[in-house]
C-alpha cells in the first residue's frame, strides 16, 4: 500500500506540476529572475517533500501546488500590467561597466566584487576587462557584454579595418510607456519622439511595443 500511495502521489504531482508550468509560462523554466528560480524550486519541493510525509495526501499536494502556482501567476500578471512593480518584483538590469570603466558604486549596490565580475565576463568570452566597453548585470545574475570595437569577433584588427565608435542602445518605449528618464538623459524632446514613432505608423505612444535609439543607427520602432 505504501508503494501504491507514493506512486499515486507522484503521478498526481507530476501532472499538477506539468499543468502549472504550462500556465505560468517559459519564465519559470528559463528562470529570468532570482524570484523565478526560487519559485520554481519551491514548486518542485512541494511535491518532493510531500511524498515522504505520511500525513500529507493527494488533496494537500494539489492544494499546495494550486496555491503556490496562483501566487506566482498573480505576481507575473502584476508585473505585466503594472510597469512600476517590475523593479520591485523582478529587479532591473544594472550597468556595471560603462565606456570601459568599472562602476564601483553599482557593483557595491549589487554585492558584486571584481573576481565575480571577471568570472561573469569570462563566461561571455571576455578574458580581460580592457576588452569590454559595456557590461550589464542582468536580473538572473548573468552579465551581458558589449566589447570594444577592436575585440569584436572576427576582430577588426585582423582585417586591418578602422575602429568604430561603440555605443549602447537606449530604450525609449516599452509596452506603450515612454521611459522619460532615458529620453531626458539623451536630450530628446517629446515632439522628436512623437515624430519618430509616427514615421513608423504609430499615432500614439501606446501603439508602440518597443522603441530604442542608438547613435549612428537612429531609432528602431516596433508597434503592437
Amino acid at each position: 500500500m505504501e508503494f501504491t500511495k507514493i506512486a499515486s502521489e507522484l503521478v498526481v504531482g507530476y501532472v499538477a506540476l506539468l499543468f502549472t508550468t504550462k500556465i505560468l509560462g517559459k519564465t519559470q523554466i528559463t528562470q529570468i529572475t532570482a524570484f523565478d528560480f526560487i519559485s520554481a524550486l519551491v514548486l518542485g519541493e512541494l511535491v518532493g517533500n510531500a511524498l515522504y510525509d505520511k500525513n500529507i495526501g493527494i488533496p494537500q499536494i494539489l492544494f499546495s501546488i494550486a496555491l503556490w502556482g496562483a501566487l506566482i501567476y498573480i505576481t507575473e500578471f502584476t508585473t505585466q500590467k503594472k510597469k512600476k512593480s517590475r523593479a520591485i518584483l523582478e529587479g532591473k538590469p544594472t550597468l556595471v561597466i560603462a565606456q570601459g570603466k568599472i562602476l564601483r558604486d553599482k557593483m557595491k549596490e549589487n554585492k558584486l566584487d571584481i573576481n565575480q565580475l571577471q568570472h561573469l565576463l569570462r563566461s561571455k568570452g571576455a578574458f580581460s576587462i580592457r576588452e569590454v566597453e559595456y557590461a550589464i548585470l542582468e536580473t538572473d545574475g548573468t552579465v551581458s557584454v558589449l566589447k570594444k570595437s577592436p575585440y569584436e569577433l572576427p576582430t577588426r584588427q585582423d582585417h586591418q579595418m578602422p575602429e568604430q565608435l561603440v555605443t549602447l542602445p537606449v530604450t525609449l518605449i516599452i509596452d506603450g510607456e515612454v521611459i522619460w528618464d532615458n529620453l531626458k538623459e539623451f536630450g530628446f524632446s517629446k515632439e522628436w519622439l512623437k515624430n519618430q514613432i509616427q514615421s513608423f505608423g504609430a499615432k500614439e505612444y501606446k501603439d508602440v511595443l518597443y522603441a530604442e535609439w542608438q547613435e549612428g543607427k537612429g531609432i528602431h520602432v516596433q508597434t503592437f
